[in-house]
């Protein structure tokens, strides 16, 4: 995203903990992912599975280096502190989630850690379950931090915001054109207490920014596609389901480039989940998961060896 803020904030010395699916070590995140701490497959390195968490972290922190400074994040000179809580599928459990909280408190000092985002939003239906997760980020709270969550996507109806996003002391982010029509599922309360929620609320953006953003990304797919050689694929995901992100780019990457053909899934996909002409996805709604797209594509030609 563009970043509209003129006040020359940048987030520089500033941690930022991402409780998410994990982070590719992407050219805008260079010499700034200080930690990455695997609780789903225990791994070293960085890496993302789904690809929801270095999306997040891109709209958090990305530099623009790779876009020669126009696409960035709201803090381009944040450090970025990465949890892996969540599976490939965008899936968790309620003790990794925990086991984060009590990481986060143990080396928030150590990592200069003053923000954390969490783009989880649990799916238990008693009190008891979504209060032990709002009794956690309560705590990182409490102990000074600032705390970012997610609504879920289990509404529209009132009192389908998720733990931890329930909770009345932290920051809770949904989305205002998934609140509404026929494709809402952005979560709202109020909540167990009577909150009013969410506290934030991200706004479509206008068509023309849109347009050019879906510009944007189909110059990268463009790009991508003259990089592979004969037998290559590429693999498109996002974290929406909008056809216009998903696939409608496809339909119109196939035309530009008819050398390309779309690859079926490999093993079965989760239920709920529908596979067509131009790739896969997840609506909230059917699958209980957070909305994505996924499309792998091969190159036509002698496959690499």
């Amino acid at each position: 995203m563009k970043n509209l803020d003129s006040s020359g904030y940048t987030g520089k010395n500033v941690g930022v903990c991402v409780l998410d699916t994990g982070i590719f070590p992407h050219i805008d995140f260079t010499g700034r992912i200080r930690v990455f701490h695997d609780f789903i497959g225990h791994r070293i390195k960085p890496y993302d599975d789904n690809s929801h968490g270095t999306h997040v972290c891109g709209i958090i922190g990305g530099d623009g280096r790779a876009s020669d400074g126009r696409i960035r994040g709201v803090a381009p000179g944040c450090d970025l502190i990465v949890l892996k809580v969540l599976d490939r599928m965008g899936n968790g459990r309620k003790e990794d989630v925990l086991r984060a909280f009590r990481w986060i408190l143990e080396n928030r000092r150590y990592y200069g850690i003053r923000v954390v985002n969490i783009s989880v939003g649990t799916t238990c239906r008693t009190f008891e379950d979504h209060k032990v997760l709002i009794n956690g980020v309560e705590r990182l709270w409490d102990e000074g931090l600032i705390v970012v969550a997610a609504a879920g996507n289990q509404g529209p109806r009132p009192g389908s915001v998720t733990a931890p996003g329930s909770s009345r002391k932290i920051i809770t982010v949904g989305s205002s054109d998934l609140l509404m029509g026929r494709t809402a599922i952005s979560g709202r309360g109020p909540t167990f207490e009577c909150i009013c929620k969410p506290d934030l609320r991200y706004k479509k953006l206008e068509p023309a920014r849109e347009a050019e953003l879906l510009a944007t990304q189909s110059a990268i797919l463009d790009t991508a596609a003259q990089l592979l050689k004969a037998g290559g694929r590429l693999v498109y995901s996002t974290c929406t389901i909008d056809p216009a992100e998903n696939q409608q780019q496809i339909a119109a990457f196939l035309a530009r480039h008819p050398e390309f053909t779309v690859v079926e899934p490999a093993a079965a996909l989760p239920a709920g989940m529908t596979a067509g002409e131009h790739g896969a996805l997840s609506v909230p709604t059917r699958t209980g998961m957070d909305g994505f797209f996924l499309c792998a594509m091969q190159k036509n030609g002698e496959k690499l060896q």
